[in-house]
């Protein structure tokens, strides 16, 4: 089942609705709704529009739309299907209600709190896969889940850190290197005009001299 969501704007990470969970799943939730916000700030314009997340015994399922996150964490044995069509659900009906307020800079926190109205009407519709009305969604086509990625929770929030970080260095190394190329260069150039400079001068002013000395005469 739909244990939680959270939903929040790409931009910048800023949480925008939650479910109201009680406070036993509060407390088994903690930790699994921290890695939720770190996933929201690593999140851009080229990150994929939906991903399934393995974390322990959940699964972080999210989809993107219009500039907002959908995230909701869920028991491993939830079909997919159907929790991007919960997922799906949400974004229709946010939108249709904040789609004009979303990118508002001066939003504070959580500041479409009551839409947990919607989230738990919806939740709970999704609540048993079984339902008759649940197997029929599970039937619909109403997209391929064997296209959305699966990603790894450490690997996402660790070896993708790893990897920023190597980019960042390797994109330092390249501007490093091109500048002590440059540095070289004008190195070896100061070098040859110190070394050949007196020569390279007297034999210049001795061409123009001859030049001189032959269209004078």
């Amino acid at each position: 089942m739909v244990k939680s969501t959270i939903i929040a704007r790409v931009a910048d990470g800023l949480p925008l609705a939650a479910s109201m969970d009680d406070e036993q799943a509060e407390s088994e939730l903690a930790g699994y709704k921290s890695q939720a916000k770190a996933i929201f700030k690593k999140l851009n314009a080229h990150s994929e529009a939906m991903c399934s997340i393995e974390s322990g015994p959940y699964f972080l399922h999210y989809l993107v739309d219009q500039g907002v996150c959908y995230l909701c964490i869920c028991e491993r044995g939830f079909p997919r299907k159907l929790a991007f069509s919960y997922l799906d659900e949400l974004s229709r009906e946010f939108y249709m209600s904040y789609g004009g307020e979303v990118e508002k800079g001066s939003l504070r926190p959580y500041a479409f709190i009551k839409f947990d109205t919607f989230i738990q009407k919806t939740r709970r519709i999704y609540e048993d896969s079984r339902t008759q009305q649940n197997l029929s969604k599970l039937n619909e086509d109403l997209r391929d889940v064997t296209q959305i990625m699966t990603k790894n929770m450490e690997d996402l929030l660790w070896r993708g850190d790893s990897l920023d970080r190597m980019n960042t260095m390797s994109d330092s190394l390249r501007s490093e290197s091109e500048k002590y190329r440059k540095d070289a260069w004008k190195l070896r150039v100061q070098g040859l005009v110190m070394k050949y400079g007196i020569q390279a001068t007297i034999g210049l002013v001795f061409v123009v001299m001859l030049y001189l000395l032959f269209r004078v005469f």
